[in-house]
């Protein structure tokens, strides 16, 4: 069963995806909260698989809720933040902050059921094409006060994972493409995940574009 807490400031968006939600048989809805406040006491108190998240709420504001949960080394779920507009730069710095992905407010509801599954799984919300837009759009400019962070610690076969990850790869793609085996790809990954100290595909993929070990438009492995 797939916990999920539903993070808005809003009764109306909160009471359609409760509804949407529990309607499936794999999913549960174990709490809400109306802003960050509520959602960390929430989240650590009832430990969700999933938080969705609302970016803009009073008191404290999700990418601060988000970014305070997933620094909490206790803490094992995921965020996925929801907002209005996939061009808002705010989505930019709750995935910065540590979410896992996000969806929009007008999303359909099959689309919302695969959003939370999807990260629950621990699998990349990184697919649709307004993430991976949205991810080349606010990574490529420089931010103030942004450091790069090494990647040095990465063996060669690794950090062509990284750059086949960024480039979109599911692991059966970068199988084929590296012909070896989709377990070694997966350890590959997790060692990887280990050494960049990131909790998934998502947040490895930022950091790879923020550091400028990988550059959007050239994604692909170097020969």
């Amino acid at each position: 069963m797939i916990r999920v807490l539903i993070v808005d400031d809003q009764a109306l968006v909160r009471a359609g995806f409760h509804a949407i939600l529990e309607a499936q048989p794999d999913l549960e809805v174990v709490g809400e909260a109306d802003d960050g406040v509520g959602a960390i006491e929430q989240a650590r108190a009832l430990r969700p698989s999933i938080v969705l998240m609302d970016i803009r709420m009073p008191t404290l504001d999700g990418i601060e809720a988000t970014r305070r949960l997933c620094a909490d080394p206790d803490w094992p779920g995921r965020v996925v933040v929801l907002t209005t507009y996939d061009a808002d730069e705010n989505v930019w710095d709750a995935l910065h902050a540590g979410a896992s992905g996000f969806v929009l407010k007008t999303t359909t509801a099959g689309e919302l059921v695969h959003a939370v599954r999807t990260v629950a799984a621990g699998k990349e919300l990184l697919a649709p094409e307004v993430t991976r837009r949205l991810v080349h759009e606010f990574v490529s400019r420089p931010r103030p006060g942004a450091k790069p962070q090494p990647l040095a610690e990465l063996t060669d076969r690794e950090a062509e994972v990284l750059r086949l990850v960024a480039a979109g790869r599911s692991n059966a793609d970068i199988a084929l493409e590296m012909f070896v085996a989709e377990s070694t790809v997966k350890t590959h990954i997790n060692r990887l995940f280990a050494k960049l100290r990131v909790r998934d595909r998502v947040q490895a993929v930022v950091l790879a574009y923020e550091s400028g070990f990988v550059v959007p438009g050239q994604e692909e492995p170097r020969s």
